[in-house]
């Protein structure tokens, strides 16, 4: 089930921050995985867990090493033991490393240099987004990025950026080993065909408008700002529900919110049955991603790809993403609730259409070739190319 083809390479991936309830990186690890067995290589992904554990997955082998939970966080784990991540690499022999951790795994990228192996980090978030959501000023929040993103660039043969808005804090300091690599969207198994009636009836609960919230409740993520959207839209007399779909440190709070202002929203916590995630999605009037820190979003992308138009954060890398098939929105909810009604506003089937156009120019073969290029791994006639 590991085997590679001749020519192929062993890649090992290092990822924190995964849980089984875990989203949009979770989702990326396993179709890098697939695409790059399908392209004859080995791909083998490394991340913390509970227990240690080594089984095979169509991603390729899996292995989990013991890491501490980090509280607060909702489940996410670290890999801590630097001594037995440093001999299971050596034991690996990788022909390539990827590393999906900016800060506690870029000890790494010194290792693969003295190891001559080359690696790769890819920038799942921006530094400065990210603390700047934690509260840091924006201007202490810049600098410390710049510092940590220089280190990262000199520590790793390339940098992998997922939208040109991620990039942006790189070329800001230049750097100049960065690389463009999108992530993509299973369109299969996302399609509009999964609208259902009979779930919309469900949720709505007598309401016209059906809303979506996908995303890890998390202070980063801004689901607060969901409801403030919600809420808005009633004042207006916007007949509208809202399902969150995930969960987090920062559920029981919004549930709170819910219940004292009356609220209709439906909290599902985490859905792990993909299938039903994406009839959900296709059954959504429309779908909200109001994290002002998001360098790609695939939960926005997939809701695309089930005809699901999308309101994002104008801070985010996701107006770049979603297109003229969802609007952009300051970090407010009269300003989600306002391009909300725009939205309403146009024929549902030229809206639903346009979404899952714009989601067919995301596929996960463009994807895989995008980061196998990084990697200095071409494909050309059907043959294995590993560029030295």
């Amino acid at each position: 089930m590991n085997g590679r083809a001749p020519g192929g390479l062993r890649i090992v991936r290092l990822a924190n921050f995964v849980t089984p309830a875990s989203g949009g990186l979770r989702t990326a690890l396993d179709e890098l995985g697939r695409g790059y067995r399908a392209a004859g290589h080995e791909p083998v992904l490394i991340v913390p867990g509970a227990a240690a554990s080594d089984v095979p997955a169509p991603q390729g082998r899996v292995l989990t090493l013991p890491g501490p939970e980090l509280p607060g966080t909702g489940g996410y784990r670290v890999l801590v033991d630097r001594r037995r991540l440093r001999r299971l690499l050596e034991e690996l022999r990788p022909d390539r490393l990827e590393v999906s951790d900016r800060t506690t795994l870029r000890w790494t990228g010194e290792w693969a240099r003295r190891a001559r192996v080359p690696a790769v980090m890819v920038s799942h978030e921006t530094a400065d987004g990210v603390l700047r959501t934690w509260g840091v000023p924006a201007a202490a929040a810049g600098r410390t990025a710049d510092r940590l993103n220089a280190r990262s660039a000199h520590a790793y043969a390339r940098i992998v950026c997922t939208t040109e808005w991620a990039e942006r804090e790189f070329v800001r300091i230049g750097v100049r080993n960065v690389v463009r690599a999108p992530l993509g969207v299973d369109l299969r198994r996302c399609h509009p065909d999964l609208r259902s009636a009979a779930l919309r009836a469900r949720h709505l609960r007598g309401a016209e408008v059906l809303l979506l919230l996908g995303s890890r409740l998390s202070v980063e993520k801004r689901p607060g700002r969901a409801l403030d959207a919600l809420a808005a839209l009633r004042h207006l007399g916007v007949r509208a529900a809202l399902v969150v779909a995930g969960d987090g440190p920062l559920r029981a709070e919004l549930e709170n919110r819910a219940r004292a202002e009356r609220l209709p929203v439906a909290f599902l916590g985490h859905v792990h049955d993909r299938a039903e995630l994406a009839r959900l999605q296709a059954s959504a009037d429309l779908c909200l991603a109001p994290g002002p820190a998001e360098t790609f979003g695939l939960s926005a992308l997939e809701a695309l790809a089930c005809g699901t138009p999308v309101v994002a954060s104008s801070g985010s890398a996701l107006p770049e993403v979603i297109g003229s098939a969802g609007l952009a929105a300051a970090d407010t909810g009269q300003a989600f609730a306002a391009a909300l009604r725009e939205l309403l506003a146009r024929p549902e089937g030229e809206r639903r259409a346009e979404a899952r156009a714009r989601a067919g120019l995301f596929g996960w073969d463009r994807s895989v070739a995008a980061f196998l290029a990084a990697h200095d791994v071409r494909q050309r006639h059907g043959a294995l190319e590993a560029r030295p």
